[in-house]
């Protein structure tokens, strides 16, 4: 790892892959059967009934924010775009249904044809969100709408509570640089989303290759201690890194006697050494200590890095500590104790009839033990106060209020079939940075906590 590519301070503004999007456009198979298959019996039953063309209004939201969380972070996105345009049934596919019978002939003639042909409006990518929020408005037939609700919840409760992570451990580090490295801990595919949703949560680079060549997020990678053992002596390892390198690499010191291992760093590379990586020990104390020794040996501009099961509490408690950059892997790939965000997918409004000039009628669930929905297509707007700090998240139904109107949350990302929100990830990012720099100063504080902000509910004729 060198220091270039640490994304310390006079690293930013640093393109990654130039291609739109922030990337490499990667081909994926069909995303047809990353669903449930009461989706497809639903299907199967309303064109049966004659009630598949109904158009309908699907939302995406969250009933809570996982406890003690203070905001939520909108990640994935991008990745629910691609999930709708590659959603295709193939003659694979649809002799996988008929084989199963989980669809009859007139089911699957229908999905043969299938192309989503409705529109998608949502939270831009990097928003925060709170309960009720409608992070997600998914309109078209019903038929056509049902069949992405899983596709589109499994991306999105995945990528959003690893954002959410990221974004708390960003706010903990402060100006200091975050290192995601935590594919060894997660499955290999969920390593490459959370890496994207690691990084629109403000960390500055990954180990993950796939993430990097996929979409242009800078990556970083020096050695493990399986390098060091594998030389007779560590001068001998961190000789040959170096040679191989150059003496900006960062050089692994605690194999074995970590102020050995400083020592040898610096007779080896000099003075010019980029840094010295710790990953054991009371890393408070040890940092101090390698610090002091490093600016002793005339390595003044060493860097110092850190890792070890590292989560948002304790790079809170490193703040004190002379660390340059942050390394993190199982607390972040697995949300830091909250894997998923929790958001369903719920019809909220439909049309009386199959006739497209059908106004449409609110549907919510009314049923005990806090499932409850509310009904009606939804528009959002974030209220803020007279400094410009965010106050309120005001969700509603009907006409939007004249002071609220240019303070709009949900945007066009799908319209009529057709992507035309696509954006470079570093726009996802930046966002983010801006949405949560405009909450209250305590949506940061590590402490449990209700949501920085209320929710209010305006129905259409309530007059509030």
């Amino acid at each position: 790892m060198n220091t270039a590519d640490l994304g310390l301070p006079e690293e930013e503004g640093r393109e990654a892959l130039p291609q739109k999007g922030g990337g490499r456009r990667v081909g994926v198979p069909s995303t047809a059967l990353f669903t449930d298959q009461y989706e497809l019996t639903m299907l199967r039953a309303a064109l049966t009934g004659g009630t598949a063309r109904r158009r309908s209004v699907f939302e995406v939201f969250t009933r809570r924010l996982p406890n003690g969380r203070r905001y939520g972070v909108v990640a994935g996105t991008g990745r629910v775009l691609d999930a709708v345009e590659n959603f295709r049934f193939d003659a694979d596919v649809l002799a996988f249904l008929r084989d199963r019978g989980i669809a009859d002939e007139e089911t699957l003639a229908w999905l043969a044809d299938y192309r989503f042909s409705g529109d998608i409006w949502g939270y831009p990518e990097g928003e925060v969100y709170f309960p009720g929020s409608p992070i997600m408005r998914v309109e078209g037939s019903f038929a056509e709408c049902v069949l992405l609700e899983t596709v589109i919840l499994s991306i999105l409760n995945h990528d959003s509570a690893i954002a959410a992570a990221a974004s708390r451990m960003a706010a903990a580090a402060g100006d200091r640089p975050l290192i995601e490295m935590g594919a060894r801990r997660t499955h290999e595919l969920a390593a490459v989303a959370a890496a994207r949703a690691a990084y629109v949560g403000g960390f500055a680079t990954t180990s993950d290759l796939a993430a990097g060549f996929r979409y242009g997020i800078p990556t970083v990678g020096t050695s493990a201690h399986a390098f060091t053992l594998l030389h007779d002596t560590e001068r001998d390892a961190f000789r040959a890194q170096v040679e191989s390198l150059g003496r900006d690499t960062t050089l692994l010191v605690d194999t074995y006697d970590v102020a050995e291992a400083v020592r040898t760093a610096v007779e080896v590379a000099g003075p010019g050494l980029g840094a010295v990586r710790i990953d054991s020990g009371d890393l408070l104390l040890v940092a101090h200590r390698v610090r002091q020794q490093l600016d002793e040996l005339g390595a003044t501009d060493t860097k110092i890095v850190v890792t070890s099961d590292l989560d948002e509490y304790a790079i809170a408690s490193l703040r004190a500590a002379p660390v340059d950059a942050y390394g993190v892997g199982t607390q972040l790939v697995t949300g830091s104790g909250h894997p998923t965000a929790s958001m369903v997918y719920k019809l909220v409004a439909r049309a009386a009839s199959d006739d497209p000039g059908a106004p449409l009628v609110p549907v919510a669930k009314k049923s005990s033990g806090g499932k409850t929905s509310v009904g009606g297509r939804k528009w959002a707007a974030r209220r803020l106060d007279a400094y410009g700090v965010a106050e309120a998240e005001v969700v509603g139904t009907g006409p939007v209020p004249d002071a609220l109107a240019d303070r709009q949350l949900l945007v066009e990302l799908v319209k009529g079939g057709e992507v035309v929100a696509r954006e470079p990830l570093d726009a996802a990012r930046d966002r983010h940075a801006a949405a949560r720099a405009g909450l209250p100063l305590s949506a940061t504080q590590l402490s449990r906590g209700e949501p920085v902000l209320p929710t209010e509910y305006v129905h259409e004729g309530s007059g509030s």
